[in-house]
């Protein structure tokens, strides 16, 4: 199982979190074996990109490609940084400002980044809406009904492969429906239910696979879909709410996942 911090990790090298984020990554490094090999994997990757491999000029064209790729698999609207302290959104001047300079091996590599990574989240990414799409147009919304977290909850142990954290918001406008299980990632997910005024959100959890883990906000046919990890899970809220009342769930979850990890 990967380490819930790999992500900061990878931030941290990248230079996207802040400095107390920063300091609480170093000293996290110190004692976990699992990080300190990823973070050395990243310096050797970097130093094999910057120094060991040809440079050639890429052509305009072929900058353009790969920056419409890039916004494939990252949003271009500018966010504010996450509770870590580092911004998982691009801009496309960004991607084309940065592979300006990049040499034809590097590009090769970025390519092949975009073309493994690129199937795994989209592929993750169209089942949640076509299960958020199910649930909704079939019987099968929720399987537990309650507005108590305390019925939600304990009803998951035994019908999912995971124990979400589960909350009722009602009182700022997020009332708790129930739950249901769906098939997600070859795993039994957890799957909390969500309204915002006449808007449904789905609220998926899973277990975290190193190469599965979906970080960033998206869209697909319509549908808005933002991903967070808490621990060793994966978690996904899918709805047509506008970003700022999904956002608005989110951190409202973000805050409770935080809680339940302290009791």
């Amino acid at each position: 199982m990967q380490c819930a911090e790999a992500l900061h990790v990878q931030a941290y090298f990248d230079h996207e979190v802040d400095a107390v984020s920063a300091a609480e990554v170093e000293r996290h490094v110190e004692r976990c074996a699992e990080c300190r090999d990823l973070l050395r994997d990243l310096q050797d990757l970097r130093t094999v990109i910057r120094s060991d491999l040809p440079r050639e000029a890429a052509s305009p064209e072929l900058r353009e490609r790969l920056a419409r790729a890039l916004d494939d698999l990252v949003p271009t609207a500018v966010a504010p940084p996450s509770r870590h302290g580092f911004r998982p959104w691009r801009t496309r001047q960004f991607w084309i400002g940065a592979l300006a300079g990049v040499g034809s091996s590097a590009i090769a590599a970025t390519l092949a980044f975009v073309l493994l990574s690129a199937p795994v989240a989209s592929t993750l990414l169209d089942n949640l809406v076509a299960a958020h799409l199910h649930s909704l147009g079939s019987e099968q919304l929720i399987e537990v009904v309650s507005s108590d977290r305390h019925t939600v909850k304990p009803w998951f142990s035994g019908h999912a492969d995971v124990s979400p954290v589960v909350a009722d918001f009602a009182a700022d406008g997020y009332p708790l429906v129930g739950g249901r299980v769906d098939p997600i990632d070859r795993q039994r997910a957890a799957v909390v239910v969500y309204r915002h005024g006449a808007h449904v959100i789905n609220v998926f959890t899973w277990a975290i696979e190193r190469s599965r883990a979906l970080t960033r906000d998206a869209t697909r046919r319509g549908y808005h879909i933002a991903c967070w990890s808490a621990a060793d899970l994966q978690y996904c809220a899918v709805s047509d709410a506008g970003w700022d009342e999904l956002h608005g769930l989110v951190q409202r979850l973000q805050q409770a996942s935080i809680a339940d990890l302290r009791e």
